[in-house]
This record gives structure tokens, sequence and C-alpha cells, in this order.
């Protein structure tokens, strides 16, 4: 066993350990399958991979082309380099093509031994190519499975291990993970996925004691290439991350489910294996490409928070009201619902964001991270007692929009060393639409600017009466207004939208005249 140490992050004097996965395997060009699909599936899982490469692969969605075998003085070099310095929690195997790399890795790990190592004995494509020919079978039996603490075959691996056993049943596969165990392995996974006489995606797990039927539903799509190889990387990432064994095959078996189901309809090349989606992001881009241009402060000029309190006075529906704020003039929009149900939320922000996506206009969530993760909305914005920005930050990534409220310098400064991409200033005037919201007045809203690193939106009490008076400020940072009950609790959302966006219009340019004097 390794001392307890990896890569570290060191945040003052507290030390994590991050988990770390090697994986030594083939590349795929295609980057359905091979150290590609395992870098893609430790990601999603949250560990870290290094990679030794044992072949560079021209392969795609109709099969492999050409196999280049890289030398054994390079892999063993490569698996020198990161096992001595690295601190590698578990190593995972895939394509090993000769003997001579088998007992460079065998030998490699006797001198630099790692907690796990997961052995999925890839020697034929998805795609019925073969990669490892019936030579390396035999160092494989006696010097890599006696190492492995699981092996992951699929029926035809398990099948040529064994001399050719015909596997047509689970009570074959059955018998296959036993006789597979009494070769050495600590546990034995053969993958049932295409077993011709189950309707569903059987798994049987063994430990030596104990054989576990693992089923799932049998996903109809193309897009299978390099299932194996993420489900084996899956494991070994959850066994990084300290689960027991049986556990770590369970996640990895949910995984793989439900990313096949994710991307059953991706249409990616043009032959009958086509890869998938490891981090469930691809379709996203695809459905809601209209919207793929980077936050801009102008889009706080008009910035619309929706309230369902006033829509259920009026007798409107979410997205009717958002819809008419839309093509009103609205530059942002934010849902705001406190009371909602989080099923009926999510149906209503999926609903709005199709609205917003037509029009090419942001559409954010006011403080529930969950909602916004779920739907794909633009961004979120947050309280100071809400979940705070850095944290929100690393939940939704670097392109999505974080907005903060902010009363005081202070607060600017903390949201723009935090990672927001703009504040929420005020409130500006008295507001009947949030309890206990101290005004800040326009001095104030016109301190937080200038202290401001950060677009700022200024909000609370905003109307047409006032609207000017605030945009007359000039600051630099001041973007736009964010306006509630001014568009949601009027008659007709659309006008009052209109009016309101030729207002601002006409006073940012009276400024900007001004300025130039």
């Amino acid at each position: 066993m390794p001392e307890e140490k990896t890569l570290t992050i060191t945040n003052g004097s507290t030390v994590k350990k991050i988990p770390h996965v090697l994986t030594v395997a083939g590349s795929d060009s295609g980057a359905g399958a091979g150290i590609q699909a395992d870098l893609k599936a430790c990601a999603a899982r949250g560990v870290y991979c290094s990679t030794v490469i044992t072949a560079v692969t021209a392969q795609n969605t109709l099969g492999v082309q050409d196999v280049s075998v890289l030398s054994e003085e390079s892999v063993a070099a490569q698996l020198k380099s990161v096992l001595s310095d690295m601190r590698v929690d578990v190593v995972k195997t895939g394509m090993l093509p000769s003997i001579a790399m088998v007992k460079i890795l065998h030998d490699s790990l006797k001198q630099f031994p790692v907690q796990a190592l997961v052995v999925d004995p890839v020697m034929v494509s998805t795609s019925g190519d073969v990669l490892a020919g019936p030579s390396i079978l035999d160092t494989f039996r006696h010097i890599l499975l006696p190492m492995a603490d699981i092996l992951t075959p699929n029926l035809k691996e398990a099948s040529a291990l064994l001399g050719g056993l015909r596997l047509e049943t689970v009570s074959d596969m059955r018998t296959a993970a036993k006789s597979l165990h009494d070769m050495g392995p600590r546990n034995v996974l053969v993958k049932g996925g295409d077993l011709p006489s189950s309707s569903d995606a059987v798994d049987i797990f063994f430990n030596g004691t104990d054989f576990y039927e693992l089923r799932s539903s049998r996903i109809k799509t193309r897009n299978t290439h390099g299932t194996g190889c993420t489900m084996a990387s899956c494991i070994a990432a959850e066994l990084a991350k300290g689960s027991s064994m049986l556990s770590a095959v369970k996640v990895a078996k949910q995984y793989v489910e439900t990313a096949l189901e994710y991307s059953k309809s991706l249409n990616i090349g043009n032959g009958p294996q086509g890869p998938f989606d490891h981090l469930f992001k691809l379709k996203r881009n695809v459905v809601n490409s209209s919207r793929l241009q980077p936050f801009e402060p102008s889009d706080l000029f008009l910035y619309a928070v929706t309230d369902s309190g006033m829509n259920k006075r009026w007798g409107r529906s979410i997205t009717d009201a958002v819809k008419a704020a839309v093509e009103g003039g609205a530059t942002i929009v934010q849902i705001r619902e406190k009371d909602a149900e989080t099923g009926e939320f999510l149906e209503a922000a999926k609903a709005c964001l199709e609205i917003c996506r037509a029009h090419s206009i942001p559409l954010l969530i006011n403080d529930r991270i969950d909602i916004a993760m779920a739907c794909d909305a633009d961004g979120v914005h947050v309280g100071q007692s809400d979940m705070p920005v850095k944290t929100v930050r690393s939940l939704l990534g670097p392109t999505k929009i974080i907005g903060v409220s902010c009363k005081t310098p202070e607060h600017a400064l903390k949201a723009w060393e935090d990672g927001a991409d703009y504040i929420g200033s005020g409130g500006v005037f008295p507001t009947n639409t949030k309890a206990n919201n101290r005004t800040i007045g326009l001095d104030g809203l016109k301190e937080v600017c200038l202290a401001s690193k950060l677009p700022v939106v200024a909000i609370g009490g905003i109307n047409l009466s006032n609207a000017k008076s605030v945009m007359e400020l000039g600051v630099v940072n001041l973007e736009g207004v964010a306006v509630v009950s001014a568009l949601f609790d009027r008659e007709s959302v659309e006008e009052e939208t209109k009016k309101l966006h030729a207002l601002l219009t006409e006073t940012a340019a009276n400024v900007g005249s001004a300025q130039l004097v």
C-alpha cells in the first residue's frame, strides 16, 4: 500500500487527497473508447486520470483501420514516470497488445504498488476488430489476472480467456465468472450486454463467495462504442474514491446506463457504432444552440424579474409573462419562484428557457442552483445569505452567468473576488416585492457602482417614473435596471416593457451625449 498522499490541493492548513486513476490503454482517434473514454469517464466521476498509451489506433464509427503499437521502452518509461511520482490509487488496464507489455506492467506494479488493479481485457473492439492476439492469453492468465482486484470481460473476452467456452445464458455467465475467479482475480464482472437470450442488460459479479445478478434496461441505440472501457474506468474511479468493490460496480453500471439513455439519439459519424456522451452536455448545445454567446454587460439593460403572485393576480401563466416581457424588449430574464414545488418550478423553467432561447435572451434562476442545473439555464442570481458564489461557480462551471445581490462596496469587491459575473445593487427605492429589504438610495447605488469591478444592474422599486433618474447617474459600471412590479404587476406586460425599454434607450443616449461634451 502506498502512503496516504497523492496530488493535493492546499487550502490553509487543510490538505485534501485527490483520487487518482492511471489508465494503461490504447488511443482511439474517434475518442469513443480507449484512453479517451477513460479520461472522460474519470472526469465525469470527479477523479484525476493520468495515462500510459500502449498503442495508437486509427478508428471511427465504422471500425478500426490501423493499429500502431508503441515500443515497450516507451510504455515502460511512461509507467515509471507516472508511478514513481504521482502516487496513483488505482490502475486500470485496457489494450495491452504484446506479451512484453503485460510483463512490463506486472513488474512496474511490483515496484510501485497501488491500492487496486482493474483489468479490462480488451481484445476485441465493439465493432468486432481484433485488438490483441491469442498469444497474449496465457500471459494474461498467469501474470496479470492473479494481480487483479477485479476482471471485467465482456462475453467474447470471457470466452477467449476460457478457451472458447460458449456463453449464451445467465447460467453460462455464472459458470464463466467462477472459472475466471479461479485464475486469480479477487473479483470478476462478466458483462452481458450482448447476451442474446436476455431482453435486459445483465452482468454477473462474483467475489469468490457470492454471485450478484445486476440487471438494467437494454438501451436501444447505436451509440455503444466504449461502454466496456467506460465501465472499467468508472469502477476504478469509485475505488479510488474509497468505495467498496460491489458499490463501485453498481455505480458504474448505473452511470453507463444513464449515459447510454442520454446519448441514444446523438448522431456522430456514419457507422454502426457511435460514441456516447460521458459528460451529459452534447445535447444541450444541439438543442439550445441559439444561446451560445458569452455574457455581455449590455444583457443587463432591461432585466425582467418574475413574480408568481403578480402573475396569479392578473390571471396569466409564467410562460405568458416571460414571453410578453421578451417580446417587449427585456434583455435578460430571472425566474423568481419562492413558493412553487420543485417539479412545478422545473417544468416552468424549461418552458421559459425555450422562449428565451428562441430570442437569444439569457434566462437566470433565482437562488435555486438545482433548478438551474436541471434545466440548463444560462445562470443564477444569489443573495448574500444564499449559497456562496465560489460554491455556485464550482457547481455550474466557468461558462454560466452568476449574479449576486450587493448593498455595499465590500459586498461588490467580494463578488468580484469570488467569481461573479455581475452584481445587482439595491433596493434603490422602497419596494413591496421583497420583505425587510433595506433601501440604499441613489447615493448608495452610486457608491457601489464606483467600487465595483463588475457590471451593475440597479434593482428595487424602479419603474417608469424613476428609471430615468437611475440611468442619469452616469457611472461607468451601471448597465441597466432590474424590474418586477413595473412589468408584471401591470395589465399588459409587453406594453409596459416596450415603454420602459424606450425610456432607458433615450436616457442612455442622452447620458452618453452629455458625457461626450
